[in-house]
Formats: C-alpha cells, sequence, structure tokens
C-alpha cells in the first residue's frame, strides 16, 4: 500500500523535497549495497540514476550550472551531477573524507539554482549512510 502511494505521489508530482530525499538515500543504499565503494564517482552516477528512474523519479544528469554575475550570464563549466524532480540536487563524490568545500560547492549550487535542497553523497565509505551530508538552503 505504502509502494503504491508513494509511486502516485511521484506521478503527480507533488513530493516534498523531504520525501525525494528519503527515496534518493534509499537507493543510494542500494547502489553502495551492489558495487561497494572504491569506484569512480561516475560509475556511481550512472548506477544511481538508474535506480531514480527505477523509483519513477525524474531526474537530470551533468546539468549545466551558469554562473550569473549581475547582468553577465558565465558559461563556466559547472555541472550539476543528477537533479532530481527540479527540487533536489544531488552532488556524488568517492573520496576519502569530505571537505568543506564540498559542502560550500553544493551550497552554491542550490543558491544559484534557487533550490531549497541537496544531498551530498560520498560513496566512498564503509556504509554509504555515514557519507551522506544534507545540505539546505532556508528550508
Amino acid at each position: 500500500m505504502l509502494c503504491i502511494l508513494i509511486v502516485s505521489t511521484v506521478q503527480n508530482g507533488k513530493m516534498t523535497e523531504n520525501e525525494i530525499s528519503k527515496m534518493i538515500i534509499g537507493a543510494a543504499i542500494e547502489v553502495h549495497k551492489q558495487l561497494g565503494p572504491g569506484l569512480l564517482e561516475s560509475s556511481y552516477e550512472i548506477c544511481l540514476a538508474y535506480e531514480l528512474r527505477q523509483l519513477g523519479l525524474n531526474i537530470r544528469t551533468q546539468v549545466i550550472l551558469p554562473v550569473v554575475y549581475k547582468e553577465v550570464k558565465l558559461e563556466a563549466g559547472y555541472r550539476i551531477d543528477i537533479l532530481v524532480e527540479n527540487k533536489v540536487i544531488i552532488e556524488l563524490k568517492a573520496v576519502e573524507v569530505l571537505a568543506n568545500i564540498h559542502t560550500a560547492q553544493l551550497l552554491t549550487y542550490l543558491r544559484l539554482k534557487h533550490l531549497k535542497l541537496g544531498l551530498l553523497i560520498n560513496f566512498n565509505s564503509v556504509r554509504v549512510v555515514e557519507g551522506v551530508k544534507r545540505i539546505v538552503n532556508n528550508l
């Protein structure tokens, strides 16, 4: 019954950022369970995108993020790893330890895109849930 409710909510596009983030974390756990740590970030991105699509979520990968400075739009090469339901940004890492700059990067992406919630996910962890960091922009 719960699964049917979630799918129905996904199809109606009325999910909150928190509901979406729970689904993302569940999908990340599944990917990590299958692959484990130690691979390249790009491998995790492809697999996580697959899992999120299987859940019926609308996702886009490698979304170009222009920087607007005053009235100048700069195509500076910034890319969002995964954008889910046009509401949540996922920034993936496969590093030994998340650094403060990773958090700052995601927060900047949220501000530039005018979104409220992002998930920083480090797949290079023994347990992926220990590598998940929730970043909020005025949520």
